[in-house]
C-alpha cells in the first residue's frame, strides 16, 4: 500500500509539472479532504492523488486524504474530523463506515459542509438514505426502484421515472459528447454548450431519491455502444440540507482523469460547492465540440 501510494504521488507530481494551471488563484485557503481506501477500481490511490492535484493547483485549497483500512479490516476506528473542513471529496466506493463517521459526515454536509462525489462514489452505501439524499441519484449495489426514479429529459424537461429495474450500469468505454441543459449556472456559465470527453464509462440508468437535484448536464448513451437510448444525468447539484454538493459521473481510468472537461467541472464544482459561486476562468485547452483535450500522461 505505501509503495503505492508512493508511486502515486510521484505519478501526481509529474502530471502537475505537465500542465499550468489556468485559472485565477484565490486569497483564501479552503481545506479539503478526499476520502478513499477502498473501491472497485484499482487505480483510487492515483486518482486521489489526481484529485488532490487538481484541487492545489487551483490556489484555492489545501487538501487532505483520509484513508480507510482495506477492506476486511474494522471501519469503527475511521472517523476524519470533518468538521476541521470546508470540502469533503469522496473517491470512496466499498464497505460501509462506522456509525460514528455517518452520523459526523450527515451534521457536516446538513450544517452547511461542501461534498463532491466523483465517479464510483455515487454506487456507494446503497442504504444508507442520507447519502443517497446527498448524491441525488446512484448506481449498483443492487439499487432497484426501492431506492427511487430514474431521471429522464421529456421535451426539454427532467422528470421523475419510477419504471421498475436496475439502478446502475454503462455500455462499453468510448468518447462521447457532454450537453450542457444550463449554461447560466456557475459551474457550466462559459464553458461550450456541447464537448467531447475522453474515453470514460457513460454511466446510465441511476436511481435514487433525486430531491432537490438539478442536472447541469447530460451525455446521450447511445444504443450503439451497448447504452439505453437516453439522454443521461453527467453533473448535478444537490443541496442537502444547508450543504451543496456537486456530482460528476466522469472519471472512470486515468485518461479520462485527464480530460481537460472533467478537470474543470470537478474544479468549478468544488469551489462552488464551498462558495456558491466559481471565479474560475474557462482554459484554453478546454474541448471542443469536435476534439477531446486530455493532460499528456505523466512519464
Amino acid at each position: 500500500m505505501r509503495t503505492t501510494a508512493l508511486i502515486a504521488g510521484i505519478l501526481a507530481a509529474c502530471l502537475l509539472s505537465c500542465s499550468a494551471p489556468d485559472v485565477q488563484p484565490s486569497q483564501s485557503k479552503y481545506a479539503a479532504l478526499i476520502v478513499d481506501g477502498q473501491s472497485n477500481h484499482r487505480i483510487w490511490p492515483t486518482t486521489s492523488q489526481y484529485l488532490k492535484t487538481y484541487l492545489e493547483e487551483t490556489g484555492m485549497f489545501t487538501v487532505d486524504i483520509a484513508t480507510t483500512p482495506p477492506a476486511g479490516e474494522p471501519l469503527e476506528t475511521y472517523r476524519p474530523a470533518f468538521g476541521d473542513y470546508d470540502l469533503v471529496v469522496s473517491n470512496y466506493n466499498g464497505e460501509p463506515w462506522g456509525e460514528g463517521a455517518m452520523a459526523d459526515f450527515e451534521a457536516f454536509v446538513g450544517e452547511g459542509g461542501a461534498f463532491v462525489s466523483v465517479h464510483a462514489a455515487n454506487n456507494a452505501f446503497p442504504e444508507w438514505t442520507a447519502y443517497n439524499e446527498m448524491i441525488g441519484i446512484g448506481g449498483w449495489g443492487d439499487r432497484t426502484e426501492r431506492h427511487g426514479p430514474y431521471v429522464r429529459l421529456r421535451e426539454g424537461e427532467f422528470v421523475r421515472d419510477h419504471t421498475p429495474g436496475i439502478g446502475g450500469s454503462h455500455g462499453i468505454r468510448h468518447e462521447f459528447q457532454i450537453d450542457i441543459r444550463d449554461s447560466e449556472h456557475p459551474i457550466t456559465r462559459g464553458l461550450p454548450l456541447n464537448w467531447m470527453h475522453a474515453n470514460d464509462e457513460l454511466y446510465d440508468r441511476l436511481r435514487g431519491p433525486a430531491k432537490n437535484l438539478h442536472v447541469l448536464a447530460t451525455a446521450f448513451s447511445t444504443v450503439e455502444s451497448e447504452g439505453t437510448g437516453e439522454h443521461e444525468p453527467i453533473l448535478m447539484t444537490i443541496r442537502y440540507g444547508e450543504g451543496r454538493i456537486f456530482h460528476t459521473t466522469l472519471g472512470h481510468a486515468l485518461v479520462s482523469q485527464r480530460c481537460n472537461g472533467f478537470i474543470t467541472t470537478f474544479k468549478r464544482g468544488a469551489e462552488w460547492a464551498v462558495t456558491g459561486e466559481v471565479t474560475q476562468t474557462v482554459p484554453s485547452e478546454f474541448p471542443t465540440a469536435d476534439a477531446v483535450s486530455v493532460r499528456p500522461e505523466p512519464q
